[in-house]
């Protein structure tokens, strides 16, 4: 999911009402990456930049409405240095919250985020046709990558019983080390990406001992309701937990588990899309950098450069759409933004030569003197040169081959304040289960997806604001604070039912655990 870390005030502000009151002294987010990434230059120099991603934009919202604390990881080869930052100020942004940067070895890293991570759990939970590769050396890094990174939330913890919130598949045997170190936590865990079906989590040597760490956690969170279906068969039939389907809660070794959807969703009319101007300025000023003639029609795709991303498919789509309706040559260009990613594994190499090959077919058999159908972009792109390529396309291709969720296709909605332009998305991506009012594709059916770009091309202008209208009340009213605070709300329950059962039943007895200042 590659969305863009649009800044926002506070949850309180948020637009779909306030924030509950914590209930909790500290919060304390983990995640791999946090909201500033460190890049090394040609020369050799570090500077920071601000980080793109789904994740980012979902939790830099919620730690900064509780001015918590947030540990990521900060490698950079050679690098094992620790980085605490206070009031971390990034481009004029000052949030109000601690960030620790725990820094790994590039031998540790590589086989805790390239290896385990993603060789082999992210083709896994996609259930592509990129087999998961599990090396014992790679789950050894991922394990202790998992202690460094639990015992630096423990050092950062100033309170008993924090609120820990644990994101994604980099750290499913957090929780049960955390649960160890600060017994009186309450440990919320969201998994961003597909979980699994049964027969396919079975692959992984190591199925039980993820599921152990993930069941340490007071509530497990997924993006959708078949994930957590997927979740409690799998805990059912591998581990013999105790489970209720219809409630979604899980007994195993003395831990009582939630299992829940939270759909993420977007900042709603956030800094970014304020600071934007109208859709006929971005027009323009695209139409302009591209050199595109003035009557152009232009579609967006936005996207890591990612195998599970459907980039290729979409190209082919374009091709058969430029194939099949001559009128659109030399009036109709696609823009992809492809953000390069872990292009050091052969697969996401293997994707990004097929993508450039396919490109250049493309632009070969249907460009005309300088213009060309398809612009690859494959860089970095900040979050206003996004929301400009949003507010001036006629439509958005969101093709995802598998994804928990997609965000992209969120901010494009969020973007269109003049209720224009038409959302293409993947019926394989978990936001096609609420925005129903987009043209719903398979991207695997060539003829299908290019049959929705010329519909999106030749949509009549009231038949686009119908449609963006109700999307825009969909984003609106499951935006970024009302996810944060449906996560809060249920911890907050679970904060206090376990007060209630101390008050009943006298205080636990657990270990004293020593908390650094």
């Amino acid at each position: 999911m590659l969305g863009h870390a649009l800044q926002t005030h506070s949850l309180q502000e948020s637009h779909s009402g306030p924030t509950p009151s914590p209930s909790w002294d500290q919060t304390i987010v983990l995640s791999n990456r946090g909201p500033i990434s460190q890049v090394r230059g040609a020369d050799g120099s570090i500077r920071s930049r601000r980080s793109s991603g789904g994740l980012v934009t979902a939790l830099e919202p919620l730690v900064q409405a509780c001015s918590g604390t947030w540990v990521a990881c900060g490698t950079l080869a050679g690098d094992t240095r620790e980085m605490i930052v206070d009031g971390l100020n990034v481009r004029g942004v000052t949030p109000r919250y601690r960030l620790r940067h725990v820094c790994l070895s590039e031998s540790e890293y590589r086989g805790y985020y390239y290896g385990f991570a993603n060789e082999g759990l992210w083709p896994l939970c996609h259930a592509l046709r990129i087999q998961p590769v599990f090396r014992p050396g790679d789950f050894l890094a991922y394990r202790a990558a998992n202690m460094r990174f639990a015992a630096a939330v423990a050092d950062e913890a100033t309170s008993a019983a924090p609120l820990l919130l644990v994101q994604d598949y980099h750290f499913a045997l957090t929780p049960r080390e955390l649960r160890h170190r600060l017994p009186l936590s309450t440990i919320v865990t969201f998994w961003h990406i597909p979980w699994p079906p049964l027969h396919v989590l079975r692959i992984c040597p190591w199925a039980a001992e993820l599921l152990e760490g993930l069941l340490a956690s007071d509530i497990a969170g997924f993006q959708t309701p078949a994930d957590c279906t997927n979740f409690l068969k799998s805990v059912e039939l591998i581990l013999g937990a105790d489970v209720d389907h219809e409630s979604g809660m899980v007994r195993h070794r003395g831990q009582h588990t939630r299992v829940r959807a939270y759909p993420v969703g977007v900042e709603w009319n956030g800094d970014v899309v304020r600071e934007t101007p109208p859709a006929q300025v971005c027009r323009e000023h695209v139409r302009r950098e591209l050199a595109l003639p003035a009557d152009v029609k232009l579609g967006v795709g936005i996207d890591r450069l990612d195998y599970t991303k459907g980039i290729n498919e979409k190209f082919l789509a374009i091709e058969r759409v430029l194939e099949q309706h001559p009128e659109f040559r030399g009036r109709f260009a696609f823009v992809q933004v492809a953000e390069p990613s872990r292009d050091c594994l052969p697969e996401y190499r293997s994707a990004r030569d097929q993508l450039g090959a396919t490109a250049a077919r493309v632009n070969a058999r249907f460009g005309r003197g300088g213009f060309q159908p398809i612009v690859l972009r494959e860089s970095h792109h900040e979050p206003a040169d996004v929301c400009r390529l949003y507010r001036a396309a006629d439509f958005c291709y969101v093709g995802s081959l598998r994804d928990g969720m997609n965000l992209v296709a969120k901010e494009f909605v969020s973007a269109r304040h003049d209720e224009r332009g038409v959302l293409i998305l993947s019926q394989a991506t978990g936001a096609a289960r609420q925005l129903h009012e987009a043209l719903l594709i398979n991207p695997w059916a060539l003829e299908s997806a290019s049959a929705a770009v010329v519909q999106a091309l030749t949509m009549p202008e009231i038949e686009q604001t119908n449609r963006m209208r109700r999307l825009r009340v969909t984003v609106a009213g499951s935006d970024v604070g009302w996810w944060a605070r449906s996560l809060l709300a249920d911890a907050a329950s679970v904060h206090r039912a376990d007060d209630r059962a101390e008050e009943a039943n006298g205080p636990a007895t657990t270990p004293v655990v020593q908390l650094s200042a």
